[in-house]
C-alpha cells in the first residue's frame, strides 16, 4: 500500500517537473511580443518614408507635367525628371529594405512555428503517458477500494489529494495542448500573410524598376534634344548668369546700407549718451572767465567721433531686439521652414557642372526650387522687408533681414508685402514666377551680414 502511494507521489512530482519545464503561453506571448514590437516600429518607420516618397513622386510628376506642356524640351523638364528618376530609387531601395525586414519575419516566424510543433508534440506524448499510466491505474486498482484501504485518515487524505492533483494535472496539460494547438493556427496564418505580403512587394518592386528604365529612356532623350539646342542653351545661360550678376549687387548694395544704417543710428545713440555725460561733467565743473575762448561743442565732437567710426563697421550693429531676433535665427539652423510648401531643390548651392553643356561650370547663390505654377511663397522666419525690387532675367525680389542674417526670394511673380513691413514666419511674401517653358521656380538666399550661406544648411523638411 505504502508501495503504491510512493509511486503515485513520484509521478505527480514528475508531472509537475514537466508541466513548470514547458515554457508558459504567457511567456512565448511575451517574447513574440517584444519581437514583434521592434518589427511594427521599423516596419512603421519604413512606412513613413513610403509615404514621403509617394508624395515627392506626385509633386514631381504634377511639375513634369507642367513642363512637358511646351512641346519644346527645357532644361526644368530635365530636372523634373531627375528628380523623379532619384524619388524612383528611393522607393526601389524603401522596397528591398521592407522586403529584408519580412524575409527576417519569415524565418522568425518558422523558427517559432517549429518550436510551437516540437512542444505540442511534447504536450501530446506526455498527455498521453500521462492517461496511459491513469488507465493502468484504474484497471489494476479501483481508486475507491485505493481510498478505503488507507490506514489512517491523514493517509486517506493524502491520498485524495494525490487523486485530485492528478485530475489537474491532466486538465491543465488539455487546456495547455489546446492553447498551443491554436497558437501554432496562428502563427502559421501570420506565416502566409508574411509571405503574402513579400510576393506583393516583389512584384511592386519590378514594376517600380520597370518605371525606372522608362524615367531614364525619357531622361536621355530630353538630354539629346537639349544638347541640338547648344547655341540657345549658351545663350540662356549668358543671359542668366547676368541676371544672378544683377541680384548679387543689389543684395550687397542693401546689405551695406542697412550695415551703414545701423551703424549711423547705434553712432547717434552713443554720442548722445556721451554728451549727455558731457554736459552734465560742465554743469557740475567752475564757471569760466569772460575772456575765455569758446570750443567745439562736447555734443558735436561725439558725433563727428562715432559717424567716423561707423563707417568702419561691416557687420549690422544690433540691438537688444534685433539681437535676441539673429539668435532665434541662429538657434533653428536646419529647422527654417521652405519658402514653399511643395517641390524639389532643382539646383543645389555653390559650383556645378551644367546639366547639359559639357566643360560649363555654372554657380549658384543659393537653392533654385522648382514647384507647382501659382505656388505660394512665404517667408521663412520672422522679420522686417527691407526690400521689394525688379531685377531683369530674376523678375521680382523679396529681401527680408532678420538681425544680422538676411533672407532673399526671387523669381516672383506677385509680392504681397511691402518695404518695412514687419511679417511672420511662413506668411505668403508672394507667388512664384512661371517662364515661357513653363518651369515654376523659386530662388532663396540665406546671407549673414555680406557672407553667403548655403540655404540647405537651414532649412528643415518641408
Amino acid at each position: 500500500m505504502r508501495a503504491r502511494s510512493k509511486y503515485w507521489l513520484a509521478w505527480l512530482v514528475v508531472l509537475a517537473v514537466g508541466h513548470l519545464s514547458t515554457p508558459s503561453v504567457a511567456q512565448q506571448r511575451t517574447t513574440r511580443s517584444k519581437t514583434s514590437t521592434g518589427t511594427r516600429k521599423t516596419k512603421a518607420q519604413l512606412e513613413r518614408e513610403r509615404r514621403a516618397t509617394v508624395r515627392r513622386i506626385q509633386e514631381a510628376s504634377r511639375i513634369l507635367e507642367q513642363t512637358q506642356k511646351q512641346k519644346e524640351a527645357s532644361v526644368g523638364q530635365l530636372n523634373a525628371l531627375k528628380e523623379k528618376l532619384t524619388v524612383q530609387q528611393g522607393v526601389i531601395k524603401n522596397i528591398s529594405n521592407e522586403l529584408r525586414y519580412i524575409e527576417t519575419d519569415v524565418v522568425q516566424t518558422e523558427g517559432q512555428v517549429q518550436q510551437t510543433r516540437q512542444n505540442l508534440e511534447q504536450l501530446k506524448a506526455e498527455y498521453a503517458r500521462l492517461i496511459y499510466i491513469g488507465s493502468k491505474t484504474a484497471n489494476s486498482y479501483n481508486r475507491v477500494m485505493f481510498l478505503f484501504a488507507s490506514e489512517s485518515f491523514n493517509q486517506f487524505m493524502l491520498r485524495l489529494r494525490y487523486i485530485q492533483q492528478y485530475a489537474e494535472v491532466r486538465k491543465a496539460q488539455a487546456a495547455q495542448i489546446s492553447s498551443t494547438q491554436q497558437r501554432l493556427s496562428q502563427q502559421l496564418a501570420g506565416l502566409q500573410e508574411k509571405k503574402q505580403e513579400k510576393g506583393s512587394l516583389l512584384n511592386n518592386q519590378l514594376s517600380e524598376k520597370r518605371n525606372l528604365i522608362t524615367l531614364k529612356t525619357q531622361q536621355d532623350q530630353v538630354v539629346t534634344k537639349l544638347s541640338q539646342q547648344e547655341e540657345s542653351l549658351r545663350q540662356e545661360l549668358a543671359a542668366k548668369q547676368q541676371a544672378v550678376s544683377r541680384l548679387d549687387n543689389l543684395i550687397a548694395q542693401r546689405v551695406r546700407e542697412e550695415i551703414a544704417r545701423a551703424a549711423r543710428l547705434a553712432a547717434r545713440r552713443a554720442a548722445a549718451a556721451k554728451a549727455a555725460v558731457s554736459r552734465t561733467a560742465t554743469a557740475t565743473a567752475p564757471t569760466r572767465s569772460p575772456g575765455a575762448t569758446s570750443r567745439t561743442s562736447p555734443t558735436a565732437a561725439a558725433e563727428a567721433e562715432a559717424e567716423a567710426a561707423a563707417e568702419r563697421v561691416n557687420r549690422v550693429t544690433l540691438t537688444p531686439e534685433t539681437a535676441e531676433l539673429a539668435s532665434s535665427f541662429t538657434d533653428n539652423r536646419g529647422q527654417l521652414p521652405w519658402p514653399v510648401s511643395k517641390g524639389f531643390i532643382s539646383q543645389r548651392f555653390g559650383r556645378h557642372n551644367h546639366p547639359v553643356l559639357h566643360n560649363v561650370v555654372v554657380e549658384n547663390r543659393g537653392v533654385d526650387i522648382q514647384t507647382s505654377a501659382g505656388e505660394p511663397v512665404r517667408a521663412v522666419f520672422d522679420g522686417k522687408v527691407l526690400t521689394v525690387a525688379s531685377v531683369p532675367g530674376m523678375n521680382t525680389i523679396v529681401m527680408v533681414q532678420h538681425g544680422d542674417y538676411f533672407t532673399v526670394y526671387a523669381k516672383l511673380r506677385s509680392v504681397s508685402v511691402a518695404e518695412g513691413q514687419v511679417i511672420k514666419a511662413r506668411q505668403p511674401i508672394g507667388t512664384v514666377y512661371t517662364d515661357a517653358e513653363g518651369t515654376s521656380e523659386v530662388q532663396f538666399q540665406v546671407w549673414h551680414n555680406s557672407s553667403n550661406l548655403n540655404p540647405e544648411n537651414w532649412l528643415g523638411h518641408k
